[in-house]
């Protein structure tokens, strides 16, 4: 069972912590987003007025907008002469490969670009997250065209993935990139590199929400029983 929502946030935040320490002066970030990367950007944030030299790039327009607010400093878009580490949160993680189902806050596109670019990607989750396989709870999000969505939402369902069109107050959601969402029921994902390079070749498909191999460590916030909480580190 998992463990109430208090309580998840009170893993995350360890897990952020956690992360956040490996955060050395003078390196470019990436700054995920979603509950979890806020709890990055607050801790990012502390160790800045601290001292800590370093400069941050959003993967959303929230996560900029937190940053700003916090005083957390924000090299421009497409000007980064390097991102040394990446931290993100993640829907899923799968234990073992460290494979990861991301994009239920709807910025896959952005961060599986700045995750890619990046020298290490750290994933900040908590226990509830860990999988012995991909999909089966969790939904896949993928980032698709708005123009022709109706044919691109048939070819995914041709695929026998259940696609469902992504809604925000009635209307469809619009991501930072202004493309649409569709979330998946892929069921477990036996073969994930199969499954993303079939969705790679659909027209219309912008991008999916199967992180392969870009993970290097992941934080895992765990509770200890005792009203405390613990972390664990996976690395692949």
């Amino acid at each position: 069972m998992n463990p109430p929502a208090v309580d998840r946030t009170a893993l995350k935040r360890a897990a952020a912590a956690r992360a956040v320490a490996e955060v050395q002066d003078g390196m470019v970030v990436g700054l995920g987003s979603g509950s979890t990367a806020e709890l990055v950007v607050e801790a990012l944030a502390r160790r800045v007025v601290g001292g800590l030299r370093m400069a941050g790039v959003p993967t959303s327009e929230q996560t900029r907008a937190l940053a700003v607010r916090l005083g957390v400093p924000l090299v421009a878009p497409d000007v980064w002469p390097r991102i040394d580490l990446d931290i993100d949160g993640a829907d899923q993680v799968e234990r073992g490969t460290l494979a990861l189902i991301k994009g239920l806050g709807g910025a896959l596109l952005r961060e599986k670009i700045v995750a890619s670019a990046a020298a290490r990607m750290v994933v900040v989750v908590d226990e509830s997250k860990i999988v012995s396989k991909l999909g089966a709870a969790t939904a896949l999000p993928v980032e698709i065209v708005a123009f022709g969505a109706r044919r691109t939402l048939e070819r995914l369902a041709g695929l026998g993935l259940h696609p469902r069109l992504r809604l925000a107050a009635g209307r469809p959601f619009v991501s930072d990139g202004g493309n649409h969402i569709a979330d998946c029921a892929v069921g477990e994902i036996a073969d994930a590199a199969r499954l993303e390079a079939e969705l790679s070749a659909l027209v219309g498909v912008v991008e999916t929400g199967l992180f392969l191999g870009l993970a290097s460590t992941v934080v895992v916030g765990r509770a200890t029983g005792a009203g405390t909480t613990a972390t664990e580190v996976m690395e692949r």
